[in-house]
C-alpha cells in the first residue's frame, strides 16, 4: 500500500513535470527488480548527460547545439527527480549520492579522460567531440530503454523508458546530421 501510494506522487507517465500530480496508481501495480534496474542505471547516466549539456553554454557557439543541450537539460533533469521517487517508493537504494563517473563502464558513459578532454575544448572541435560523445551516450541510455520496456512490469517506468527510447533516438538522428554539417567546416 505504502508503494501505492508513493508511487502516486511519481505516476507523470511519460511528463516529469506531472511527477506531482494526483493522479493515483492502481494498488495492484508492481514492479520488479528490472524497473529497480533501470532507475538505479538511468539516474547517473541522466546526470552525467546534464553535466555535459552544462558545458555548451561556456564552449559552443553553434544554436543548434546550444538548443540541443538546453533540451536534454530540460528533459533530463526532471526525469531525474521521477526515478528516484520511484526508487524511493519501491525501498530501493538511490542512485542520489553516485557519481555519473563511478559509472563509466555503463554504456555510452565517459570517462574521466573524455569528460576532461570535453572541458578543455571549444569551438567547433567542442561541437564535434560533444556531439560524438553525447551520441554514444544516448545510444547507451536508448538500450537501457529497451531493456526496461522487454522486462519490466512498472507501467510508468516502461512508459518513461518508452518516451526515452523515442525522445533519445530522434536526438540520436539530429547529432547524426549536426555532425555530418559539421564535417564541411
Amino acid at each position: 500500500m505504502a508503494a501505492s501510494v508513493a508511487l502516486s506522487a511519481c505516476s507523470g507517465g511519460t511528463d516529469p513535470s506531472s511527477a506531482g500530480s494526483s493522479t493515483s496508481v492502481p494498488a495492484e501495480a508492481t514492479f520488479n527488480t528490472a524497473d529497480i534496474t533501470f532507475a538505479q542505471s538511468m539516474i547517473p547516466h541522466h546526470e552525467q548527460a546534464v553535466e555535459m549539456a552544462d558545458l555548451v553554454a561556456d564552449r559552443s557557439n553553434n544554436p543548434d547545439v546550444l538548443d540541443l543541450a538546453g533540451r536534454i537539460q530540460a528533459a533530463q533533469g526532471p526525469e531525474i527527480d521521477v526515478l528516484n521517487g520511484w526508487l524511493n517508493s519501491w525501498g530501493a537504494i538511490s542512485s542520489d549520492d553516485t557519481s555519473g563517473m563511478a559509472h563509466s563502464g555503463m554504456s555510452g558513459m565517459m570517462t574521466e579522460d573524455d569528460m576532461s578532454s570535453l572541458e578543455t575544448a571549444s569551438g567547433v572541435d567542442f561541437d564535434r567531440m560533444w556531439l560524438q560523445l553525447m551520441l554514444e551516450h544516448h545510444t547507451g541510455a536508448v538500450g537501457m530503454a529497451q531493456t526496461e520496456i522487454a522486462d519490466g512490469e512498472d507501467p510508468a517506468a516502461i512508459a518513461l523508458a518508452q518516451d526515452i527510447q523515442s525522445s533519445q533516438g530522434a536526438e540520436i538522428t539530429e547529432m547524426e546530421q549536426l555532425l555530418q554539417s559539421l564535417s564541411t567546416q
